[in-house]
């Protein structure tokens, strides 16, 4: 069926449109099968249709056989798995004693796969999932005779790398591992992630294997650079898309204004729902992308009510069962299902079909990720793609400047796997895996090394440092966060646990008191223990949330790098943060007034990061010196600046901090500081320094247009702030950056 644009032409009117255009169609770049595919490989192919490659498929193949790791970034639906598939399925069509390991971020992605590989049937190849859900009776099984293993980056960090013994036949004949939607792997996880791949390919040597990585990755700004950090191996890039792509229409819908002064407009989830019983009552498959679980639970409730009859629409989101979430995916896949709101779980690469229309509600965060979810739309003729913005900045900003969005090159992935509080865990890993010394710096890096040397737990002898402790220790620490001091969020009656989070955190997020949200769901705190680490919550249904006040000190430990940029001094280094978390209001979901103010008495916490940090000259500041317009610029630049470096470093606002001072007692000048909010750091305001003039620019310009009044917190406020009272000049931190740029 081919998707006529006048089906959606007569919705896309009236003031909400923003921006209305068409992205043009691409034919496919075609080539031949390889000549040197097995025939039952070729056979198996050519029975399901596939009687050629894409070109970006070509050229991996081509790549792979030389024996060369391969990172393949091109757009959603562009057959990538093919690309990794061909060349492992006829490595083991071959040869079965072979073995290859593939990566999923999700359990889903990997169930999702297998079914791709069961269909295909390629004899002698015999694909299996072991991951957390795999029956214990099942484990040796598929050790003994499966050759191709999918699993993710969890279980092979705790359940398969320091049990390396049952594994040896798979290590020792290990030729391919495939990391798929590599892209997911950046800060805290991706750190983590990338020194389970060098303790996997150590362990893999040690067994006599050198096997060849085969990376797949959304459009990312950097994939040779994320593969190498992930791997500590050299790529070749196959990035030139030769998949054939529908022509595209593109809206950025903007909710109607309904307060001019206060810049407030109507809800982005009422506008989303109206779009989607449109689009779904003229037969349209529609999938339209929320932030959160409620976001989409709602969606769904508001298109149901419109239309009067839920039975072709469904929400799908975390929390379900898999089963619950299997049947959504194939009813959308056999188009039963016409219109589903989801959450980003559906933004990975789990097939869900032919769909005709994407909405995503509110900018997700970075445009590669918008790009992957409006990627879906248009699988069987011309697609329709729209944004429909929320109150937030960004949003706003995009609304006003569509081409800033549609222009832009997608964001670099960021990790640091040298970030001590994430390497000394596994150099303790590695230890108790295998004897470490100098030769595991060609995999492990010579930090690891250096760092095994001072480690308290490892033990110098003959055959070099190996644990000397009686757990073995990667089971003490999980893949994403950097902190061992963790706090548990228990739900009260069903005693079930939600989640963990660091200590620093802990204070300012499961304080008693606080509305603690967790996947989209709201919780309130009961109690926090801060003996036994834990936090006890209840469901939540009231129409307040909560915000805490801090007093935060930053002091500088290390400048690793000045420069004279933009007419000041900027610089980049380590610092330390210690917060006091000493107060929290309750404030209205309706109109954000403060409702309750509340003392709290909680320990002072500090953690080391990476921070930039600039010191304005006394000529940017020349009629904003005075106190408290001072402080109120200092501030509302910090966090408009907070907002934007999301989109040049792929990282969720909650990942960076900040602190702005009219005197620091360091620099002994008005210091504004912004910081990564993990412990060690993970690279994200070291790309901030990088792009430090692109960074200020694009700060300046979502400044520039907002109609709001000088202090309204769409464009200054962030969600890491805890000064509640403290002046925010958004008019005062425009006129500073404007100089800055002016310089």
């Amino acid at each position: 069926m081919t998707v006529e644009i006048a089906l959606w032409d007569d919705l896309l009117q009236g003031e909400e449109l923003a921006y209305l255009g068409t992205e043009p169609a691409r034919e496919a770049e075609r080539g031949a099968l390889p000549t040197d595919l097995p025939d039952a490989l070729r056979e198996r192919l050519e029975q399901r249709g596939i009687d050629s490659l894409y070109s970006h498929q070509a050229e991996a193949w081509e790549a792979a056989a030389r024996g060369e790791h391969v990172v393949v970034t091109t757009g959603t639906a562009s057959g990538k798995s093919l690309a990794f598939n061909l060349p492992v399925l006829a490595a083991l069509a071959e040869e079965p004693k072979q073995r290859a390991l593939y990566l999923y971020p999700t359990k889903a992605l990997a169930q999702d796969q297998i079914r791709s590989l069961d269909e295909l049937k390629v004899k002698r190849v015999k694909p299996a999932i072991y991951d957390g859900d795999t029956e214990s009776e099942r484990r040796w099984q598929i050790r003994k005779w499966a050759n191709l293993i999918l699993t993710n980056p969890d279980m092979l960090h705790i359940g398969v790398l320091p049990h390396h013994d049952r594994w040896g036949d798979v290590l020792s004949n290990l030729r391919y591992v495939v990391v798929d939607e590599a892209h997911v792997y950046r800060g805290v996880f991706g750190s983590h992630v990338g020194n389970v791949l060098r303790r996997l390919r150590r362990l893999a040597r040690v067994y006599g294997a050198n096997p060849q990585f085969l990376l797949a990755s959304a459009t990312i700004g950097n994939p040779g650079e994320l593969a190498r950090s992930l791997t500590g191996l050299d790529f070749t890039i196959i990035g030139d898309d030769g998949a054939p792509k529908a022509e595209r229409t593109v809206a950025l819908w903007n909710p109607p204004l309904l307060d001019e002064e206060l810049g407030r407009r109507g809800s982005a989830l009422a506008e989303a729902s109206k779009l989607m019983a449109d689009l779904v009552e003229r037969g349209l498959r529609t999938l339209v992308f929320a932030k959160s679980r409620r976001a989409a639970e709602l969606i769904h409730k508001f298109t149901a009510e419109r239309l009067g009859d839920a039975s072709a629409l469904s929400p799908y989101r975390g929390g379900y069962t898999p089963a619950q979430r299997r049947e959504i995916e194939q009813r959308l896949f056999a188009g039963e299902l016409l219109g589903v709101s989801a959450t980003n779980a559906l933004e990975l690469g789990i097939d869900v079909g032919m769909l005709d229309c994407v909405i995503s509600v509110g900018f997700p965060g970075t445009v590669a990720s918008l790009r992957q979810q409006w990627g879906r739309a248009g699988r069987r003729g011309h697609g329709l793609a729209v944004l429909v913005a929320s109150e937030d900045a960004l949003d706003q900003y995009f609304m006003r400047e569509p081409e800033t969005l549609l222009n832009r090159r997608v964001e670099a992935a960021i990790l640091d796997h040298e970030n001590p509080r994430v390497l000394d865990g596994h150099i303790a890993a590695a230890a108790f895996e295998a004897p470490l010394d100098e030769a595991d710096a060609e995999i492990l890096g010579s930090e690891a090394v250096r760092r095994a040397a001072e480690h308290p737990e490892l033990k110098k002898t003959q055959a070099g440092y190996v644990w000397a402790g009686r757990d073995y220790p990667a089971g003490r620490f999980g893949l994403r966060s950097t902190s061992r001091d963790v706090f548990t969020i228990v739900e009260a009656q069903a005693g079930s646990v939600l989640g963990t989070l660091e200590r620093e955190r802990a204070y300012s997020t499961v304080h008693e008191g606080a509305i603690y949200l967790h996947l989209g769901e709201s919780y309130r705190v009961l109690a926090l223990d801060l003996t036994a680490r834990s936090a006890l919550v209840e469901p939540f249904t009231g129409d307040y949330y909560t915000q805490t006040k801090k007093e935060t000190m930053t002091s500088i430990e290390e400048t690793l790098r000045t420069e004279h940029r933009l007419g000041l001094e900027l610089a980049f280094g380590r610092v330390s943060v210690t917060e006091q978390v000493i107060a929290y209001q309750k404030k209205s979901i309706r109109d954000q007034s403060t409702i309750e103010l509340v003392g709290l008495d909680l320990p002072q916490t500090t953690f080391e990061t990476e921070a930039v940090w600039y010191v304005p000259e006394a000529d940017q500041l020349v009629g904003l010196d005075e106190m408290p317009q001072l402080l109120g610029t200092l501030h509302a630049a910090e966090h408009a600046m907070i907002a934007i470096l999301p989109l040049w470093a792929m990282c969720d606002r909650w990942d960076i901090g900040g602190l702005s001072t009219n005197l620091h007692y360091q620099t002994g000048r008005p210091t504004v500081f912004v910081y990564d909010g993990h412990s060690g750091g993970v690279g994200i305001t070291e790309r901030g320094f990088q792009a430090f003039e692109g960074w200020v620019e694009d700060t300046a310009k979502m400044l520039e247009g907002c109609p709001c009044e000088s202090g309204c917190p769409s464009c200054v406020q962030s969600p890491k702030c805890g000064n509640l009272n403290e002046p925010l000049d958004k008019a005062g931190a425009l006129e500073l950056l404007s100089r800055m740029l002016a310089a």
